[in-house]
């Protein structure tokens, strides 16, 4: 394996741009970046396993005993991945008791945007009425959502802006083919949000973001074949290794010991990766959150819908330290320790 291409973002927070105080004034004030709202948005159609393992002649149980999933969910024939960006982006923004107004940036993580061009996010914005608000789409795969996560922390932490409006959202199901059983039983579709704001309680900390294009072709889809190409064991083997590495390095970068995380919470790829990763870390399987099992591997919206599901299930409390962490195509991956608030 290539030595791995890394940066990290520390979450310390720089002072916000101002010119020196003169006299009388008040002293910069230093800037943090805490979630303030969570969001999700999932089709209706719910495809179970019966439907897949029939068409590829698996045994029963032969799907969920491989991967963890009991099913899926599926866009319909006309649902974009915009329609799904915008209904988890509202939710979040009323769980953040927040105006569409009150967004400076709004980043969507895909890779499976409706059209070649425009882009998702100024759909996005637009639809939401967020007026002026810069908006981006970034593509790192299944990592998408953390490396949105992080810029949008840095430009917080620079004072660039106070309100940012962060969402991953796929319809995967669009470039399976449904003859190939290393990835049509594995991938769903569905949308996740999260808002952040300035000087909020909690914080995002450190973040770690990689690459390795050499190992590109582990997953591909290639505009000639227009269908998802993953070869299987060579994923696993590189998604349980960064997962692995990328989390005690994100850990040490903040200080903390694998004791003093709360809870772990990893893209929802393969129920086995998760149990691989338990292991390597030496962590019980308690502590390492799986919710796989009714969405499948929802790429860049498997971050935020899985947070969203931590917090329904009771284990985000106030002050809880929650660590991030996926691995997608590119290769590309990231880790990020949060801070919950209230």
């Amino acid at each position: 394996m290539r030595p791995e291409l890394d940066t990290v973002q520390q979450g310390s927070a720089p002072s916000e741009p101002a010119g020196a105080a003169g006299k009388g004034e008040q002293p910069a004030r230093v800037r943090s970046a805490g979630i303030v709202g969570l969001g999700t948005a999932l089709p209706e159609r719910r495809v179970g396993n019966q439907e897949i393992a029939g068409r590829l002649g698996l045994a029963d149980g032969w799907i969920e005993r491989r991967t963890g999933i009991h099913e899926r969910r599926y866009a319909a024939s006309g649902e974009r991945v915009s329609d799904l960006a915008v209904r988890a982006g509202r939710a979040a923004l009323l769980d953040a008791g927040m105006q569409a107004t009150d967004i400076d940036l709004v980043l969507v993580a895909t890779l499976a945007s409706d059209e070649i061009t425009p882009p998702v996010a100024p759909l996005v914005a637009h639809t939401l009425g967020t007026l002026q608000a810069a908006a981006v789409d970034i593509g790192a795969a299944c990592s998408g959502a953390i490396a949105a996560l992080s810029f949008a922390t840095a430009w917080i932490e620079a004072g660039r802006a106070r309100h940012a409006l962060v969402i991953g959202a796929e319809v995967m199901s669009r470039f399976l083919d449904p003859d190939d059983r290393r990835t049509a039983p594995i991938f769903g579709d569905g949308a996740g949000a999260l808002v952040l704001a300035a000087n909020a309680a909690g914080s995002v900390g450190p973040a770690l973001l990689g690459s390795d294009g050499s190992a590109a072709q582990t997953i591909q889809a290639t505009r000639e074949k227009g269908v998802l190409e993953m070869e299987g064991h060579e994923t696993f083997l590189r998604a349980v290794h960064l997962l692995h590495t990328s989390t005690r390095r994100v850990t040490d970068i903040a200080g903390l010991s694998l004791r003093e995380i709360d809870l772990f919470v990893f893209h929802q790829a393969n129920s086995r990766i998760l149990a691989a990763v338990a292991d390597r870390l030496g962590l019980g399987r308690d502590r390492i959150y799986d919710c796989i099992a009714e969405t499948g591997n929802t790429s860049a919206a498997s971050i935020p819908l899985a947070l969203a599901a931590a917090r329904a299930d009771g284990l985000l409390k106030p002050g809880a330290k929650v660590v991030l962490g996926a691995v997608g195509a590119g290769l590309s991956w990231g880790a990020a320790v949060v801070e919950w608030g209230s």
